[in-house]
């Protein structure tokens, strides 16, 4: 399963922030802020993918670079508010 949401978050972020362009995608534990490939609105738009993708609820609290500043961070996010144990397939 995480290798899934993990692929799910990548194709969102290639296609809506980079446009396709997967050689300016940072390594999976990268800050996407540093990197410049999220800003303050971006964010909001990624909290938006994740609840409709993945039927969750982002609550204000869980909004912190630990959970939404790298696609690992996101991956294990996305994993704790499904249910899903870390390294399941």
């Amino acid at each position: 399963m995480e290798t899934l949401i993990a692929g799910q978050l990548t194709d969102f972020i290639t296609t809506a922030y980079l446009f396709g362009d997967e050689s300016r995608l940072p390594e999976a534990d990268e800050s996407l802020l540093e990197a410049g490939v999220l800003d303050s609105t971006g964010v909001l738009e990624l909290i938006e993918f994740l609840e409709d993708t993945f039927e969750i609820s982002v609550e204000d609290s869980e909004t912190i670079p630990e959970n939404l500043g790298s696609i690992a961070g996101l991956t294990r996010f996305v994993q704790s508010k499904t249910g899903q144990a870390a390294g399941a397939v």
